[in-house]
């Protein structure tokens, strides 16, 4: 997606949430909490690797994007495999919804028990096209979370709940102010954004690289 356009949604998005109207149901920001994980556990990083890893990956992504999608259904299994499971990185994944549905699916995958959180976006990523397409794509979001074993009075009360909502922008806000993040995915490899098209290739050179650096 051509920057300019990426950038005027970003822009849009944030009135929007400005605004108050981004998600209707956000306005109900006292909602039962009971049924969800704690606030700690819903706004804790969400990372996969060694956490003691020299060198630490980062992607921003929004769960409506088809770039992302890509990424997470081409090279991302091969560069789980060869940096993630080794130890060799430390990965992780911050959210930047571009839209409204990305916000609900965000908000919806950090409702999730944290063990299931990278199964959820998996799955998001894999049946994108269905559910960003459905007729009513947050109630298919929401069969995604049942799926996960979250009852439907967990995910109405998750897509009501400020503090969800409140974590994922933050993620948003920070990448954009911190970094410039712009588009997505982008990929931050020890803070130095992976530029030009996002393969396997460029990916692996960057990363070598920086594993390099740190054995100096």
């Amino acid at each position: 997606m051509p920057k300019n356009i990426v950038k005027k949604t970003v822009l849009a998005v944030a009135g929007l949430i400005m605004a108050g109207v981004i998600i209707s149901v956000i306005t109900a920001s006292r909602a039962d909490a009971q049924s969800l994980p704690t606030v700690e556990k819903m706004t804790a990083e969400r990372s996969l690797g060694n956490q003691n890893a020299k060198v630490t990956v980062i992607e921003y992504a929004s769960l409506t994007c088809p770039h992302c999608a890509a990424f997470h259904r081409g090279p991302w299994p091969e560069i789980k495999k060869e940096y993630v499971d080794t130890g060799k990185i430390k990965f992780i994944f911050r959210d930047f919804p571009l839209d409204r549905i990305a916000l609900a699916a965000s908000m919806i995958a950090r409702c999730a028990p944290e063990e299931r959180y990278f199964g959820v976006i998996k799955l998001m990523f894999e049946t994108q096209d269905t559910w960003r397409n459905a007729a009513d794509p947050q109630a298919a979001l929401e069969s995604i979370g049942r799926l996960a074993g979250m009852p439907s009075e967990t995910l109405q009360v998750c897509v009501q709940n400020r503090a969800v909502f409140d974590a994922v922008m933050k993620q948003r806000n920070d990448g954009y102010k911190k970094f410039k993040i712009e588009s997505t995915p982008t990929i931050l490899v020890n803070g130095q954004k992976i530029n030009g098209v996002l393969d396997i290739g460029s990916f692996r050179e960057a990363v070598d690289q920086a594993l390099a650096d740190a054995r100096q």
